[in-house]
């Protein structure tokens, strides 16, 4: 999916290829939301994924009378799965915008403050919590009582995983008198990396194939059609918004409703801070990324809220997106080393899984040896050989990642790898 370092600048673009660029990456970014939200196995990090879209919206930017009617800025995720009944949000479940460095952060204040006519005088709180790297799911209440579950789906409908969301002990099945009538909580259903861990330990005794990541392993999870299965993996939850909200208060900001959430017995992200100037916020962000290889979940970023209601409000949408909120995106964690050779790993039931052994380096703190490479499929579209220099990734992932062979230093005579027929 990557563009390339070949890839023709957006303003060197003519019409003509500004159209078939706009078509090209409208199908692409369909098939990759596709199977990071439907199948639980994408194929592209994040971060190539954000420069698709990045380089997508510059292009109707530049080029609004062609944007698509099947545009990837006007839609969010994938149509739900199969397998579940279907369940359309009162109130739409979007996506963030994303910020990938201070520059961005700065403009993003400088926006909001334009918008609500702010002066630099004019206090303007933020509230910084962690991305945690999950699946996003909302919760809904009547009458204090749990009644529905569901996935975010592509943001307007979802999948109605009400039994398996009733395994999660993170979400209180009753909540107090004094909460509103109605109530859709909305946060991350996550696993632990212990957790992770072990389920992969257990996958490959069984001879199954083992999870890329947490995040996978979550969504995969409460996508199981037996709910036993999802009570057994553990499975955790951070609120961290509302949805609909009828009979009740939840405060006028943002940090008054975290305190109302957890009163009300959910778990939310203790790392969370309240933050009055660009200067606090960025330093959260540091902090939070200083940390984030020590916490037992995965995250990959931090998120921005203005923190009044009020100002939200006013602020409203663009697209699929909320105007009062932003994601500060961590870069992938990355390191050059030399591929020695591809092992096949056989599970007990004959699974084949590629492994590619490595001269050790450091990525993220941690020194890797071996990284997953998924599949026959995986290594023939990456086309990597035994030899190659490979750049490999932690870009949230427990296991790491072969991004890509670095074909200018591939060594003569290096041969495709043949897999093994059994």
């Amino acid at each position: 999916m990557s563009e390339g370092a070949d890839a023709k600048p957006v303003e060197a673009l003519n019409e003509a290829e500004a159209a078939a660029e706009l078509a090209r990456l409208s199908e692409e970014i369909s098939r990759h939301d596709m199977l990071y939200h439907q199948k639980d196995a994408p194929q592209v990090s994040d971060a190539e994924y954000d420069r698709a879209r990045r380089r997508n919206a510059a292009i109707e930017s530049r080029f609004p009378a062609l944007i698509r009617a099947d545009s990837p800025s006007a839609r969010l995720g994938a149509a739900p799965a199969s397998g579940f009944a279907k369940i359309r949000h009162s109130v739409p479940m979007l996506s963030l915008g994303n910020a990938f460095n201070a520059d961005d952060v700065h403009r993003f204040y400088a926006r909001i403050r334009r918008m609500l006519e702010l002066d630099e005088g004019s206090p303007l709180e933020m509230v910084g919590e962690p991305k945690i790297d999950g699946l996003s799911i909302t919760a809904r209440y009547e009458s204090q009582r749990f009644v529905q579950g569901a996935t975010r789906g592509d943001g307007q409908v979802g999948e109605d995983v009400t039994s398996n969301i009733k395994t999660v002990k993170d979400i209180p099945k009753v909540l107090p008198t004094h909460a509103p009538q109605v109530l859709e909580v909305r946060g991350e259903i996550y696993m632990s990396k212990p957790d992770f861990a072990a389920l992969n330990r257990r996958r490959f005794e069984e001879g199954e194939a083992p999870f890329a990541n947490p995040r996978n392993a979550s969504a995969g999870s409460v996508r199981q059609l037996v709910p036993l299965v999802t009570a057994e993996r553990r499975l955790q939850f951070f609120a961290y918004s509302c949805g609909k909200v009828e009979g009740g208060n939840i405060g006028t900001t943002h940090w008054a409703f975290l305190d109302r959430l957890r009163d009300w017995g959910f778990m939310t992200n203790p790392l969370a801070q309240l933050c009055r100037s660009p200067d606090e916020v960025l330093a959260l962000y540091d902090r939070i990324a200083g940390e984030r290889g020590t916490l037992p979940y995965d995250i990959d970023g931090v998120v921005y809220k203005v923190n009044r209601f009020d100002y939200q409000e006013r602020l409203g949408f663009v697209s699929r997106a909320p105007r009062w909120a932003i994601a500060h995106k961590f870069p992938a964690e990355q390191a050059e080393t030399v591929l020695n050779d591809i092992i096949i790993q056989v599970g007990r039931t004959g699974t084949l899984t590629p492994v590619a052994h490595l001269t050790p380096v450091t990525v993220g703190g941690v020194v890797v040896s071996r990284a997953t490479l998924h599949n026959e499929d995986e290594i023939k579209r990456k086309d990597v050989r035994i030899g190659d220099t490979v750049i490999i990734q932690r870009a949230g992932d427990v296991i790491p990642q072969v991004v890509e062979a670095v074909k200018a230093k591939r060594p003569k005579g290096a041969k495709p790898f043949r897999f093994p027929a059994k």
